[in-house]
């Protein structure tokens, strides 16, 4: 699918996204997120990733539309609604990217 991030042109696909994330390290979310494998990555980083841009040259509501005309679930949410449900030491972890034991 043809999308534009930052006034350029980008053919991107589901799973050209997937295959581009593979292997990328989820950073900490403090704002809108996207699903892409079972892991819940900011919006910024993925556009990075896919683009090649600086985070600098596009907005997340970007990259969130072609994220979400991909057939990706994103959340505009930050980074409480992943630490719901955990005690204080495994939502400090998984903020980090860190594992707490149970």
């Amino acid at each position: 699918m043809r999308c534009v991030i930052a006034g350029v042109a980008f053919d991107l696909s589901k799973p050209g996204v997937v295959a581009a994330m593979q292997g990328v390290k989820p950073e900490p979310v403090t704002g809108g997120s996207v699903l892409i494998s079972r892991r819940h990555y900011p919006v910024k980083q993925v556009g990075a990733v896919i683009t090649g841009q600086d985070r600098r040259d596009f907005t997340a509501e970007e990259v969130r539309r072609a994220l979400t005309r991909l057939g990706f679930t994103c959340q505009d949410t930050g980074a409480a609604a992943p630490t719901q449900g955990l005690t204080p030491l495994q939502a400090a972890s998984a903020l980090l990217g860190t594992s707490a034991g149970a």
